[in-house]
Order: C-alpha cells, then sequence, then structure tokens
C-alpha cells in the first residue's frame, strides 16, 4: 500500500493519495482545486486515479473533487450524513454517497467510511485496512475530526456559516465521537489529519504531520474529559479560547456544497511591459498586486493596488482581501517570471480567486507612492476616527494599544459597517506584515489609513524602552 501526504503550508491543509501498488489504482482524500500535484505523483508511480472523496464540506479551500473527477474519470464519493442540510448539491449527482460503514475497494486495499459528526454534522473519517499485511485497519484519515494535540473546531458554523449556538451540540457530538468512534480503536492505529500547525480550524494544532490513536488518548488536552465522562467540562474548553474564523469561510461553504466551478486547462498568463501596465491600471480595468516585503511596500506602491507578500500566504491573504463575489476586475501580480505567476495563480485558485490574467515583472515607469505611517511615539499626533487592530482576538487579549478596537485581518473588509464613515484610521498588526495587507484594501475601499510603523512590536519596545514592564 502507497499513504502519500500532500501538504500545502499556505492553508496548513493536507491531502492523501492511497494507492495500490498490485492494481496500479489509487484514490485521492480532501484534494486542493490546483491538481496537478496529484496528477504527477499518481504517474510518478505509475497508478491511475480511479476514486476522489472528501471528509466534509471544507470552509477553509476550495475543494479539488470535481476538478480531479473530471481530469481522470475517478469516481466521487461524498458524505451522505448530517441531514438534509448538509447534502452536497446536484453537482455531486453522480457522485456515490456515503453512508456510515461504505467501503471502497482498492485491491487489497479497504477505505472505511466512519461518521464522526461534531465539527461538522456530515463529517466522515477513513479507516484504512492494508489487507496485503493486515486484516484491521492500520490507518485512520481523521480530516478535521482529530488533529495532532487538539480537535476540529465545532463553532465555524456560528462563526462563519450563519448557524446560531449549533456550536454547543457540535462540541457534544464530537464527546459522542471521541467516545463511541475515536477511542474504540487499537493504540497502535495511526492518525493522519487534513490540516497542521497555522489553521484556523483549531485552536492548538501540533506540526508533526501524523499521530496516533495511544498517543493521543494518553497526551491530548481533551482525554481527562473522556475518562471523566465530563461532557460538560470538555464542551467549555473546546469551545473556550478558539480564533477568529476568517469570512471567506463562510463562502467555501456554501460553494463545496454547491460544487466548485470546473477550471478545466488553464491558460497562459499574459505579460505587462510597463507600457501596457501603466495603461491597464490607470484604465482601472484591472488591480494589481504587489507582491515584494511589507518592508519594500513601506518605500511605495502603485496607488489601489493590492498587497500580498509573497507566495507563501497568496491563498490566505489573497482570500482577506479580495472577494470574488463583489470584485469582477481582472488581477496582474508582480512576479519575477511566468513560472512564479503561474504559482500564485495555483495558490489563489485555492480559495476560489480565478481571475488572474497577467503578470508583470518589474515596477519600472510606474508612480509609487509610500502608505502613510506614523511612528509609534508619534501615535497622538493623529487626529484617528478609529484605532484599528488587526491581530486575532486571542493576540488583542495579551496585549494592546489602549483605545484600540479589534477585528481580525480575515475579517475586516466583510464587516466594514463596524468602521467609521469619515475620518482616519490608524491601523497595526504584531509586526507589520498582515496590517500592510489589510490597510492596502481598506485604501481600495476608499478609507483613509495611516498605519503604525513597525506596529504593535514597535509600539510595545517604545513603551517598555519608557516604563519597564507596563506594556499592553
Amino acid at each position: 500500500m502507497l499513504l502519500e501526504r500532500i501538504y500545502d503550508n499556505d492553508l496548513a491543509q493536507a491531502s492523501y493519495l492511497i494507492g495500490c501498488q498490485a492494481q496500479g489504482e489509487a484514490i485521492v482524500v480532501d484534494p486542493r482545486r490546483d491538481i496537478t500535484v496529484y496528477l504527477e505523483l499518481a504517474s510518478q508511480h505509475g497508478m491511475r486515479i480511479v476514486g476522489v472523496t472528501e471528509t466534509h464540506i471544507h470552509a477553509d479551500y476550495l475543494s479539488g473533487t470535481r476538478e480531479l473527477a473530471q481530469q481522470t474519470g475517478a469516481t466521487v464519493y461524498v458524505s451522505d450524513e448530517g441531514g438534509p442540510d448538509w447534502t452536497y448539491g446536484p453537482l455531486f449527482d453522480d457522485a456515490v454517497r456515503m453512508k456510515d460503514g461504505h467501503e471502497i475497494l482498492l485491491g487489497n486495499i479497504v477505505i472505511e467510511a466512519s461518521h464522526t459528526p461534531g465539527h461538522t454534522p456530515e463529517h466522515m473519517a477513513f479507516l484504512v485496512t492494508d489487507g496485503a499485511q493486515a486484516s484491521e485497519p492500520g490507518f485512520y484519515l481523521s480530516g478535521d475530526f482529530v488533529f495532532v494535540g487538539d480537535l476540529g473546531r465545532p463553532d465555524l458554523l456560528d462563526a462563519a456559516a450563519g448557524g446560531i449556538d449549533t456550536r454547543f451540540q457540535g462540541a457534544r457530538d464530537l464527546f459522542a465521537s471521541l467516545r463511541d468512534r475515536f477511542l474504540t480503536l487499537p493504540d497502535y492505529v495511526q492518525v493522519y489529519p487534513a490540516h497542521g500547525a497555522g489553521s484556523a480550524c483549531g485552536k492548538a494544532l501540533g506540526a508533526i504531520p501524523s499521530t496516533t490513536v495511544g498517543y493521543e488518548r494518553e497526551f491530548s488536552w481533551w482525554a481527562k474529559y473522556l475518562n471523566d465522562d465530563d461532557e460538560q467540562g470538555f464542551v467549555d474548553e473546546l469551545l473556550s479560547g478558539q480564533p477568529d474564523a476568517h469570512a471567506y469561510f463562510a463562502r467555501m461553504k456554501v460553494e463545496n456544497r454547491r460544487g466548485p466551478a470546473l477550471l478545466g486547462p488553464l491558460s497562459s498568463l499574459a505579460e505587462h511591459d510597463a507600457k501596457s501596465l501603466a495603461e491597464t491600471l490607470d484604465s482601472d480595468s484591472a488591480i494589481f498586486i504587489d507582491t515584494r516585503r511589507h518592508t519594500e511596500i513601506a518605500q511605495g506602491t502603485v496607488l489601489g493596488a493590492l498587497i500580498i507578500p509573497g507566495i507563501a500566504k497568496a491563498a490566505s491573504y489573497g482570500a482577506w482581501v479580495y472577494d470574488p463575489e463583489t470584485e469582477t476586475r481582472p488581477l496582474i501580480v508582480l512576479a519575477t517570471s511566468a513560472a512564479e505567476a503561474q504559482e500564485f495563480r495555483d495558490h489563489l485558485i485555492r480559495v476560489g480567486i480565478d481571475t488572474l490574467t497577467g503578470y508583470a515583472t518589474s515596477l519600472d515607469g510606474l508612480t509609487l507612492t509610500p502608505p502613510q505611517q506614523v511612528a509609534p511615539d508619534q501615535l497622538d499626533t493623529v487626529d484617528g476616527a478609529l484605532l484599528l487592530d488587526v491581530r486575532t482576538r486571542n493576540e488583542y487579549e495579551e496585549g494592546h494599544i489602549p483605545g484600540a478596537d479589534q477585528l481580525a485581518g480575515g475579517r475586516v473588509l466583510w464587516h466594514l459597517d463596524e468602521l467609521p464613515t469619515a475620518g482616519t484610521i490608524v491601523t497595526y498588526c504584531q509586526s507589520g506584515v498582515r496590517n500592510t495587507v489589510i490597510s492596502s484594501a481598506l485604501r481600495r475601499a476608499g478609507y483613509d489609513v495611516v498605519q503604525i510603523e513597525g506596529s504593535y512590536a514597535a509600539w510595545a519596545a517604545s513603551q517598555d524602552a519608557r516604563e519597564p514592564g507596563l506594556v499592553g
């Protein structure tokens, strides 16, 4: 049996290819939308992708299940649990709809779907038995149910999908899924989750790629509550301190349930020279993405540009500042080459931003304007209508500039009603990266924004220099 983990550091998301070498067949679990990596991996191992499935209706990225099936002719398998509100849409009419206990066979490999509600009502985990080696499951693809050191949060339906108090039932369902499903498995079963450290789908995910049932039974934070049959204590602990949910999660839920639009073969990206780029931006017929570091942006950028500093977090930050439901203008990205621009596009389509059409390799000939900034020790000279902390709620609670309101970066553009309609908004994050991203989007939306130079870290250092120990 072959089991390969494909990890996206941008969204902290893991998908898996399971293959039978004897049959030369493979299935992919929880694929992302840029599918070349799966096609190449299967080819490397001399396998055909004959199946594609997912553990649940995802919120943090757009699923590649339909895309991969269209490209390969693979059979699609989706959950048919959770009730009518969590049934996949008509674009999945050709899919096999799985009930608890459904088995997918690949030669001697048996993949059994196990209904594990909690993170979402329809959630499935997959028990994998390598029949050539054993008669019992040895591997467990846990999706967003069990992570290394944590659990999938049950509050996303409230925080990002319009639910009302669904988190309490979700937390109780997680308790039951742990008790009745996960903890009934032998300690030796290896657990492969769908997310790692950095994901907003939990509050304390580990960076280690896998774990075992026995390790989580012994060392997880939740084990004591299961040992004591303390459901209420578990619910209270699980729901406390969850990170802010990004607003784009709501769009992902809707699109993944309905079925993401198919991309098909992607066209080449057009290269813009200085003249064509200037003409395009002057006509406001496209939006420019400046990908340089935030320290370079401070020296000047194109008016109206969105800032996404580098490929590493292009999907995450892109989904913060560009909403394809309301914005139709195409995107042009600053990149060193066509290959780098294509990599940016791959990241963006993971969150349903399909409008990157071109790239430029230089800003020569363009007028660059430095964003407005204020030094931390000059903050009291700015007559601001709002002091805005764009860090997470947990960061804010650990220490913030007095008088600041908090609105996490991934939520700002969807909560403009919480911002003043006139006056200057003074913004900061921790080091300046997120602040630069969000400030660019606010300026593009017409707000007068002044960034605190060096953000909270610089402000805290300036305060500590004055009076050690009195920061935050």
